[in-house]
């Protein structure tokens, strides 16, 4: 893989200087806009390798179409649900968060909402500036002995489990990602979650918002919750269905709701905002100090961390990259590309191209065969595509125009070099070739029927001599005598 070239960085809403520092500091240009319109902003990107955002610029496909050279958008925080990372994935823009960076604030909110609903807190503190004194009014309940359903145990989840367990909560959980055995040795105990909605007396949310978790509590499951559980909300606005959770309020089957999110931002209709039972904050997760230093601290670490070629961190939509920084790596992607490029040759006669079978073989190949499998069709396509091809797009390109990819990996049976071998097939007709890496070079070992004796480096430029076995025609087109020439069906 190229190394990626960013030279320019729009800064599009306020992050912590460091964040700017950092660039500069390593040769990156940086401007920085705020508060900008869409309008604005899509005239604007054009001029920009890299753009960096928080939550309220909204990187929908207009602004990514318009942005001819950005090659990578940095969400200084938790989440992109502000980036439409289809269409960025389409043009091969990385799409990068600071998955780490507003973890114990967004932890600690959601601890501080807990506690509040535990003992109404927000309610008397507002009652006694009023001038009341209504001890009666604000009874609350220990969370001491309870039990907390904690729905999504990656790093805030697993925060949260730790200090509520010291007020001698019981936590369980669920996640379909994190192994059981996992959370265990953090103190949850994971389950289903038909499992989990009748054991709590408060839920917490920390997951993504997807499909499958849009209205995750909604009538259904509220109904199958304890009466009066109280739930907290400092992921993402939608994962709690707000109409389900006011009926649930109204109803008192839900005893009290802590949101720092919302379905809209700020929320026009007022009726949970305004509900006696509902603590609420204006999303206020990430708002520390530290956090807002840490992530903008972190986006400018990782973008600089990518540029000169050390490694990759929190690319939502390129993880294939994640493992292609070494030197070994380099030398293997130039493999796959070539041999995509020897076949792209063999069977320009022969498209739409209908399956690509990449398999790689060897101890040293083991862990490679997805970015063997990205460079090898970024070699087969490149010429063809009509856009700027590379690993972060070429498998939608692949799957958008009907390309069917294998992969596979197979142990070595006892060759130092690991091999590559790929099987084209173009309008019914099978392509293939195999390669492998002989001091640090790409070379051709086998093309269709033909084994080359030495294998030919895959560098400069080729010409493939198509032939019959006899050696008469290969012999005069070399100019050789044919005593001197002998003849293979590729040569």
């Amino acid at each position: 893989m190229a190394p990626i070239s960013i030279r320019a960085v729009l800064i599009s809403e306020s992050v912590d200087p460091r964040c700017r520092a950092i660039l500069e500091e390593n040769g990156i240009r940086v401007t920085e806009k705020t508060s900008m319109k869409k309008d604005e902003l899509i005239a604007e990107i054009k001029d920009y390798d890299g753009l960096v955002v928080r939550s309220a610029t909204k990187v929908t496909a207009d602004v990514i179409n318009a942005a001819n050279n950005l090659k990578i958008i940095g969400r200084a925080g938790t989440g992109v649900d502000n980036v439409d990372v289809d269409a960025a994935t389409k043009k091969g823009i990385i799409v990068m968060n600071t998955p780490s960076g507003n973890t114990i604030s967004a932890a600690e909110l959601t601890c501080a909402l807990l506690m509040s609903l535990s003992r109404n807190v927000p309610q008397a503190a507002m009652s006694m500036k009023q001038g009341n004194w209504d001890r009666k009014k604000f009874m609350g309940a220990e969370l001491f002995g309870k039990v907390l359903g904690i729905v999504g145990l990656g790093r805030i989840g697993k925060e949260v489990a730790s200090r509520m367990q010291s007020f001698g909560m019981k936590t369980i959980g669920y996640d379909p990602i994190t192994p059981p055995e996992v959370s265990a040795s953090w103190g949850v105990e994971q389950m289903s979650l038909e499992q989990l909605w009748p054991q709590c007396d408060y839920i917490t949310v920390h997951t993504p918002l997807m499909p499958s978790t849009v209205g995750l509590l909604n009538d259904e499951t509220f109904a199958k919750c304890k009466k009066g559980v109280k739930v907290v909300n400092c992921a993402r606005g939608g994962i709690i269905d707000e109409a389900a959770l006011l009926r649930a309020l109204e109803s008192g089957q839900c005893g009290g709701a802590g949101l720092d999110v919302f379905v809209e931002e700020p929320p026009k209709d007022r009726s949970l905002v305004d509900h006696p039972n509902v603590i609420s904050c204006p999303h206020l997760g990430a708002s520390t100090k530290e956090a807002q230093a840490r992530c903008g601290e972190d986006i400018a670490l990782q973008i600089v961390d990518m540029v000169k070629g050390k490694k990759l961190v929190g690319a939502v939509n390129a993880q294939v990259l994640a493992s292609t920084f070494s030197q070994e790596s380099h030398q293997l992607i130039k493999l796959g590309e070539a041999v995509g490029a020897v076949l792209r040759s063999c069977s320009a006669s022969k498209k739409p191209f209908s399956r690509v079978q990449i398999a790689t073989k060897g101890d040293c190949m083991e862990s490679c065969t997805g970015y063997m499998t990205s460079a090898v069709l970024v070699g087969l396509l490149s010429q063809d595509s009509g856009c700027c091809l590379n690993f972060i797009n070429v498998l939608n390109l692949a799957k958008d125009t009907g390309i069917m990819v294998n992969q596979a990996h197979y142990v070595s049976d006892g060759a130092a070099e690991g091999v590559c071998k790929v099987e084209l097939v173009a309008d019914g007709c099978s392509f293939k070739a195999s390669g492998s890496v002989h001091g640090g070079i790409p070379v051709l070992l086998e093309l269709s029927d033909s084994v080359y004796r030495q294998p030919v480096a895959l560098t400069g430029n080729l010409l493939f001599f198509k032939a019959s076995a006899s050696p008469q025609l290969l012999s005069s087109v070399a100019g050789l005598p044919q005593h001197k020439c002998s003849a293979s069906k590729y040569s």
